[in-house]
């Protein structure tokens, strides 16, 4: 099991430590903003990547349909456990939203593609795409619901998602497959040029991050300490054994069932801070969330992917 944890270790997180610790070095020592390359990645390195992934897939249409019904079920699941603590604990409504964006939502983008890339090869790269586009999309309307209830707008979430390129990218790639257009040779050279950045800028923007995250320093409430440890619970413990149980019970083996389990536990998402500052959904609490999610996945993680071999 130690051998099996150290070279999970050596091979997969090693590559990927060296930009997040890159990134982390930078941002202490000579603070930079990382907004403008935030959005380098996600208008046009993250497009990329999902137009060459879906394009060139292997992936069926029942791999899809599961991956789908997965996603579905498995965040109605979250959802309610993360209801039934805030009000077993007589969380307020913030300290509740807060809870839920650090259940439903992980960094399967900046931190997840990278590591399936790595840890399962093209083939879990081609599995994990559907994935997260789905996720994209329930970021952009069920995240702004869970995080402002009382001020959210169906249109206006409906509308966010048109503003995000990875879903065009994703549609025109399923164009291209369903009518067997293909590309030329050069256009995609350039198009993979892009996209063999993104997981190098995604780790380098995730290291960046985590140090942003640490400065926020500050006292918490006896109920802000609940919500925090009951959002350590879900992403470290209930969401992998939960997720397991799910993928299970629907039957879904092999490749697609490592890529899901693992997708689905990884730490809770940088963006759902964001969500949460707009809409004061207890940033505090998520933000604190997701620096020991994502400090805890360095350990957890190799163990989960040694596990499944």
């Amino acid at each position: 099991m130690l051998q099996t944890f150290l070279t999970t270790v050596y091979q997969v997180f090693l590559p990927i430590s060296l930009p997040v610790i890159g990134g982390a070095l930078i941002k202490h020592f000579k603070p930079i903003d990382t907004k403008p390359i935030s959005t380098l990645s996600l208008y046009l390195l993250s497009p990329a990547l999902i137009f060459e992934t879906l394009i060139g897939a292997d992936i069926s249409y029942g791999e899809i349909t599961d991956t789908v019904l997965f996603t579905i079920l498995n965040m109605l699941l979250l959802w309610g456990i993360a209801v039934g603590i805030g009000k077993a604990w007589s969380l307020p409504a913030a300290e509740r939203s807060g809870l839920t964006l650090t259940a439903l939502f992980t960094n399967c983008v900046n931190y997840g593609l990278p590591l399936v890339l790595l840890a399962f090869g093209q083939a879990g790269l081609d599995k994990a795409s559907v994935y997260v586009i789905l996720q994209i999309i329930i970021v952009n309307t069920l995240g702004v619901y869970f995080a402002a209830r009382s001020q959210f707008s169906v249109k206006q979430a409906a509308l966010s998602i048109f503003k995000l390129p990875s879903i065009y990218a994703a549609v025109l790639a399923v164009i291209c497959r369903t009518t067997h257009v293909e590309l030329p040779q050069e256009l995609n050279q350039g198009i993979s040029m892009i996209s063999g950045a993104y997981s190098s800028v995604a780790l380098f923007i995730l290291g960046a991050q985590m140090v942003s995250v640490r400065s926020g320093k500050s006292a918490y409430t006896a109920a802000m300490n609940k919500a925090f440890y009951a959002g350590l619970a879900m992403r470290l413990v209930i969401s992998p054994v939960a997720s397991a149980l799910l993928l299970y019970l629907l039957g879904i083996q092999g490749v697609l069932f490592n890529v899901m389990l693992v997708l689905s536990s990884m730490p809770a998402a940088v963006n759902a801070v964001i969500l949460a500052e707009q809409f004061d959904a207890a940033p505090k609490v998520v933000t604190r969330c997701i620096l020991w999610t994502t400090l805890a996945s360095f350990v957890l993680l190799p163990l989960m992917i040694g596990w499944l071999g």
